[in-house]
Formats: C-alpha cells, structure tokens, sequence
C-alpha cells in the first residue's frame, strides 16, 4: 500500500473518532450541569482543556460560558480540534482514497461532513444541543459500522484500526485527567456531595456507565480508573484499544506479537506492556495526574514513531508536535 493512502485513511478514522469524543463529552457536560447546584460557566472550562486548546480559546473567546465553549468545540473553523475541522480534515482524505474505501463509507462520511455544515449554518447546536450531539455521535458510529460491513480485512483496514484505537486511548486518558482534577479541586474545597455525579460524569463521557456498574457495581474513583485505564474487555479502556492497536500494528508488518522490528513496533509494545503490569494502586501512588500526563507524552511518541515509518518522506523526517500531538 502507498504510504500517502495508508496515512489518509489513518486519520480519517483518527479525526472521526475525535469529532465523536469532543461531541461526547459536551452532551454529559449540558446534562450534568442540570443537576450541579453551582454557577454552570464554572463547569465549561474543563472541556476545552481536555481538548489541550485552552491556551487558544482565552485568547481568542476569553470566558468560558455555554456559548463560546460550544462553539469553540463545535463550530470553530480555525480550532483544529472542532468538530467541523476533523470532519472537514476526514473528508478530504476519504476524497484522496475513494477507490480504496468503499462507496459506503465515502457516503457516510460525506453525509456527515454535510450535516454538520448545515447545523453550523442553522445555529442548531445552539438551539437544541442534545439532539444535534446525540446526531453527531450516531453518525460516528454508523461510520465504524459501515467500515466494519464493507471494508476488507487487508492492510488499509488495519491502518484505520490503528488510527482509531490510538485516538481513543488517547481521548480516554484526557477526559480522565482533567475529570479528575476538578474533581479533586471539590474535595479540596469539600464540595464533596456531589462526587457520585462527578463520576458518573466521567464514566459517560467514555460511553462506559453501564459497562462498568456490570463489572463493579457501586461507583468507586479507584475501580472507575482501574477500568478506564487497565480493563481488557471495554472497548475504551486504554489497554484495551492499545492491545488492538498493536495487533493491528503487526498485522501490517508481519512482525510476530513480543517482538519488533521498527520503533513504532517497539514503542506501542513497550507502552501496552507497561499497562499490561500495571495495578490501580501503583497509579495512585505514583500520582494520577503525573501517571496520565506520561501516559499521553508515550502516546504521542507511539504517533510520531508511526510517522516516522510508515508516512514521512525520508526516514529521519518529524512531523511537527501539535498541542494534541503529532498531527499533520
């Protein structure tokens, strides 16, 4: 396969898979707020740092409130990480390999791109936001399902997997983190009442409540981690999506799984054995902040090794570490 129809189709199912999160995390947002008894503005700021945009929304919108948050995150043209900038990215690399993917998934993604153009155009998210994200979420997942249906299991499929499960792992250990300070601010303050809320928060913005009350049960921050993080079987969970993306990884290059070949190989192998023997309580011990904060940088370097090999032009070319990453 040509390394500019492996790299197209990577992130177009890696930007898809991050329109879907950032729509995610700002519907549990809008519907959490209606049962926190403080001053809602203070409850936006979080989800433009989970983005790593921070920096770029003060100086261009100032104050976090409702408005400028989501349309920051949704409508934003010169936000890389809105929901219309990934969709519109995606799209443009899907155009570059229609005779590659199928009809199928060319279609779905350009229905997508389309609804979410008219929505920007109609002020919709504005008016009726749960409707519109619920959409955005949907035609994600009908994305991953028709790709699932109509794309043969050869090299172009495993790239997909592989760019989708790294975007994941990552949105998973941001949502996480910037949860979890807020959350431990609260307590700080003892504004403790609320931790039940806060946490289930956490485990929507993953699309993992249900999942994780049938393996736990009662809400816990140490089992609410433990399964975000180290779980085997929850398809978000970061092991999880970096045990896939490693099969997936090997799959391409015929390497046998335990060993490598390239730094791509040697990075995500490292990093997926690192969860595989890491415990909950190591976590919290080592600080849950500082252990995710790792956990992102060795995932951008996992990206930037997977450029290095497969995408750049000359074997020692980088491509240039964006706030979220190594993006082009």
């Amino acid at each position: 396969m040509l390394s500019r129809v492996a790299d197209s189709i990577y992130w177009m199912s890696r930007y898809i898979e991050r329109a879907e999160s950032v729509a995610r995390f700002i519907d549990v947002n809008l519907h959490r707020l209606l049962d926190l008894p403080v001053v809602a503005d203070e409850q936006w700021e979080p989800l433009v740092i989970t983005t790593g945009d921070h920096a770029q929304f003060l100086a261009r919108y100032g104050k976090a409130t409702r408005e400028t948050v989501i349309r920051f995150l949704t409508f934003d043209g010169e936000n890389p990480n809105s929901i219309l900038s990934c969709l519109r990215v995606s799209r443009e690399n899907a155009r570059t390999v229609r005779e590659v993917i199928s009809r199928e998934m060319w279609e779905q993604v350009n229905k997508f791109y389309l609804m979410v153009t008219a929505a920007a155009a109609s002020e919709r998210a504005m008016v009726s936001p749960h409707d519109f994200f619920s959409d955005v979420r949907l035609a994600s997942q009908l994305f991953a399902g028709v790709t699932d249906a109509t794309m043969s299991r050869n090299e172009g499929w495993h790239f997909r997997q592989l760019g989708e499960l790294l975007e994941r792992a990552d949105q998973t250990t941001r949502i996480l983190d910037v949860k979890c300070f807020f959350l431990l601010a609260s307590e700080v303050r003892g504004e403790g009442a609320h931790d039940d809320i806060q946490w289930s928060a956490v485990l929507r913005s993953a699309s993992a409540f249900e999942m994780y009350r049938q393996r736990h049960g009662p809400l816990s921050p140490r089992c609410i981690v433990e399964f975000l993080l180290l779980d085997r079987e929850f398809p978000r969970a970061t092991q999880f999506c970096l045990m896939g993306a490693e099969r997936s990884l090997h799959a391409v290059t015929g390497t046998t799984l335990g060993t490598f070949r390239n730094v791509a190989e040697q990075r995500l192998g490292q990093l997926r054995s690192e969860l595989a023997y890491a415990s909950v309580e190591d976590i919290f011990r080592a600080g849950l902040h500082e252990f995710l904060d790792g956990l992102q940088v060795k995932l951008n370097l996992v990206g930037d090794a997977i450029f290095d090999t497969f995408f750049a032009l000359r074997p020692l070319q980088k491509v240039a570490a964006g706030p979220r990453g190594s993006f082009p």
